[in-house]
């Protein structure tokens, strides 16, 4: 597939409905410059080549483009609200572990439910069955009790997340030292290569071998400790690192009798003040400066 070397593109997961593009949609609703096309191009683990196979038979690093997608556990938020860069590519992270923790917000959980509430006031024939909004406050006592309850969970996640940053378990052993097929090197002598092999060999292993059970539990009572601090909940923290879909699970399993939050994030992701996120603003202006 050829594409128009001037034109804008942002590589993001999921498919052609997922929350991702309605977001982006949403961030470039404000664009002042050339809109960019939009690529769903799935999972998280396939980008590069993906984009590769996208702009094929064109030079990928000579293509306007960027990928935006999750945190997930692949890098810890920084202090500051902005987006994280990936190991140096052109990948963005968001600074909220998912696109759904942007959408767990009390006030607008609180303003589908009166809207739809009152939809159904006006028209009897509405199938709405949850009744009125139960205040902000008891919204906001509902996210922090899933919360809570997942805060061991959320624990181990990121222990193991922090063994999988610290090591190349993410990296497949590869299969040249080239830089990718294509590329030959000086020396095609079995002599050569099997050197060149065997130093990658021995680099992977090197790294996986920081993937012990003693590294493990240290980084879990690293964060066990760290979500058990005071601050850690009045400051609200956990809607930055507990991934928003986990919470979603909890407060669904905990109130099954209340709103469908999936229902909600669709007509959320069209309502969110872009203007309150810092990160979200950058991510509007790396792309204009595409």
């Amino acid at each position: 597939m050829s594409v128009v070397s001037s034109s804008k593109i942002i590589f993001c997961e999921g498919k052609q409905s997922s929350l991702d593009i309605q977001l982006l949609e949403r961030v470039l609703e404000t664009l002042p410059t050339e809109r960019p096309t939009i690529v769903s191009s799935g999972s998280k683990f396939t980008f590069s080549v993906f984009a590769q196979g996208y702009f094929f038979p064109q030079e990928i690093g000579n293509q306007r483009y960027l990928v935006f997608r999750d945190r997930d556990f692949d890098a810890q938020p920084s202090e500051e609200v902005r987006l994280i860069q990936l190991g140096g590519q052109r990948i963005w992270l968001t600074h909220r572990a998912c696109i759904e923790n942007y959408l767990l917000e009390p006030d607008l959980i609180d303003a589908y439910w009166r809207e739809k509430y009152i939809e159904k006031l006006e028209n009897p024939n509405s199938k709405w069955g949850h009744g009125d909004s139960p205040g902000i406050d008891r919204i906001t006592q509902w996210i922090e009790t899933a919360a809570r309850s997942l805060q061991e969970y959320q624990s181990v996640r990121w222990a193991l997340g922090e063994l999988l940053l610290s090591s190349a378990t993410r990296a497949q052993l590869k299969t040249t030292w080239t830089g990718g097929s294509g590329q030959l090197p000086l020396s095609l002598a079995v002599q050569d290569c099997r050197t060149e092999a065997i130093t990658l060999i021995n680099q992977f292993r090197q790294a996986v071998e920081t993937v012990t059970l003693n590294n493990f539990e240290a980084n879990l009572a690293t964060y066990q400790q760290q979500f058990n601090q005071v601050e850690f909940w009045s400051q609200k923290q956990y809607m930055i690192w507990f991934h928003g879909k986990d919470i979603q699970k909890e407060m669904q399993r905990q109130e099954p009798q209340y709103i469908s939050l999936k229902t909600f994030f669709n007509w959320a992701v069209a309502r969110i003040d872009i203007e309150r996120h810092s990160d979200l603003i950058e991510l509007r202006t790396r792309i204009s400066q595409l």
